[in-house]
């Protein structure tokens, strides 16, 4: 007897399952969304404890046990405690480019930066952020690090207000501007932590923009 063929090949076959951690045309495949929740876990419980206990006297060995992870698997995703911070400030700078691509099209790029900027601050705990400058500021390693931060928020700034530049000097504008509202929110977030951030953030942030304008005029 002979042995059947193989069914023939039609278009709507089932598709093959996906690779394990394969990404689909929906999103990142399962393994990758478990790295990401570990790491925010990690990220989430280091800055409890240096806020708690000071960065210093936190060890990786305290993030690994309230993470709940082993001190190995820290360094799968970190390489020291300071990448930690700087991981916390690459998800603002993140968070930082949607506000900006989700503001009107009506908006001119500075005030875009403006109320992206507000938005964002708006989603941090204002003790949170005043603690953890104050915490940059007395450690070297964090100062060094901080700089960095800047650097990677004018970035974020210049990338989300080109996203909505019309034309090719709309573009050099959205860099120009990146500059302007990230030196002056450094500048104003000094003066805003020297003061003892009694000001509602988002009334800073307005004071600072309306400074610029001023400025500009």
């Amino acid at each position: 007897m002979k042995a059947s063929k193989p069914a023939a090949k039609t278009a709507g076959k089932s598709a093959k399952p996906l690779p394990a951690g394969a990404k689909s045309a929906d999103g990142p495949g399962l393994r990758e969304r478990k790295l990401q929740a570990t790491r925010e876990r990690l990220t989430r419980a280091a800055m409890a404890l240096f806020l708690e206990r000071g960065f210093e006297a936190t060890t990786i060995d305290d993030i690994a046990t309230a993470a709940d992870v082993s001190r190995r698997s820290f360094f799968h995703y970190f390489a020291s405690k300071e990448d930690v911070v700087s991981a916390w400030q690459e998800g603002a700078a993140s968070a930082l480019v949607a506000e900006i691509v989700a503001r009107p099209a009506n908006e001119s790029l500075l005030t875009a930066a403006e109320n992206a900027i507000a938005g964002a601050i708006n989603r941090i705990d204002p003790a949170e952020a005043a603690a953890m400058s104050r915490l940059k500021r007395d450690n070297p390693a964090l100062q060094a690090r901080d700089q960095l931060k800047y650097e990677k928020l004018e970035r974020a700034l210049a990338e989300g207000l080109a996203q909505r530049a019309k034309n090719k000097p709309d573009k050099a504008k959205a860099r120009l501007v990146a500059m302007i509202a990230t030196g002056a929110m450094r500048v104003g977030g000094e003066s805003w932590i020297g003061e003892g951030a009694r000001e509602k953030p988002e009334v800073f942030v307005k004071r600072t923009f309306d400074a610029i304008r001023a400025i500009l005029k």
